[in-house]
């Protein structure tokens, strides 16, 4: 196993557990102890974990806005479940908002047989990647924020408000039944709820660590989403909860 392969692996482990051993890693990776030790140095370098006694755990701050990168390495066996379970949910010439998230680009690659699908984006790093592809793209325009490659600003919401959706496609980073969906910068969160009210029917994707999680700014309420697209099953009565403000949740 490359050492980059066995680094995802502890990122995805980390944000399960929030914790790890470098003995216990040791063992499942078949390497020594020190092999661990540099390789959660050099992910505490890129703030993913705090490194402690014996191990790591989880670095994770209410207003942390993560950057494309580093979101892309986080739980990435999660996101390609969300996204084939979420690829049912849109239709051949469906009109998609899409925002800048990481999950929402892992379902575009599996929609790319779809035929006559207009994605309308905020996301630099989507319209690149399906600059060849047979989706009829609109970009937003607006102000870049390089850390999540998306535009923003009176630009990008100008844009959206003279467009409709079918479908709304938003990832997140808290879902918390008291305070709803809430994001890290007030930028995207911006785009995000006229993406929302654009559209006829809203599709969150968001994995199961984004649940019982308040960040920095509210998006909505989770009564404005149709259905969440999660990996897992969430704790404490989530489902019943969502069913009583008719959310679908798919899991």
């Amino acid at each position: 196993m490359l050492g980059i392969e066995r680094r995802q692996r502890i990122v995805d482990k980390i944000k399960q557990d929030k914790k790890v051993y470098v003995s216990e890693l040791s063992q499942l990776f078949k390497v020594t102890e020190e092999t661990v030790r540099r390789d959660l140095e050099k992910l505490e370098g890129e703030n993913i974990l705090r490194r402690s006694y014996g191990g790591a755990i989880l670095s994770e701050q209410t207003g942390e806005d993560l950057s494309f990168l580093k979101r892309s390495t986080i739980n990435s066996a999660g996101k390609e479940y969300i996204a084939d379970k979420a690829q049912s949910l849109i239709n051949d010439g469906d009109t998609i908002m899409v925002d800048s998230s990481t999950t929402c680009l892992s379902l575009l690659h599996r929609l790319k047989g779809r035929q006559n699908i207009t994605i309308i984006t905020n996301s630099i790093r989507l319209a690149y990647d399906f600059s060849a592809s047979n989706f009829r793209i609109i970009s937003t325009g607006g102000t870049l924020r390089s850390n999540s490659m998306a535009l923003t600003g009176a630009g990008a919401i100008k844009a959206l408000m003279g467009y409709y959706a079918d479908v709304v496609l938003i990832s997140c980073k808290g879902l918390d039944r008291a305070h709803g969906v809430t994001e890290s910068n007030e930028e995207e969160s911006a785009v995000k709820q006229v993406m929302l009210q654009q559209s006829r029917k809203a599709l969150l994707l968001a994995d199961s660590s984004k649940f019982d999680k308040t960040a920095f700014v509210k998006t909505c309420e989770l009564r404005d989403i149709d259905t969440i697209v999660t990996d897992k099953e969430p704790a404490d009565n989530w489902g019943d909860n969502l069913a009583q403000q008719q959310v679908k949740l798919v899991y």
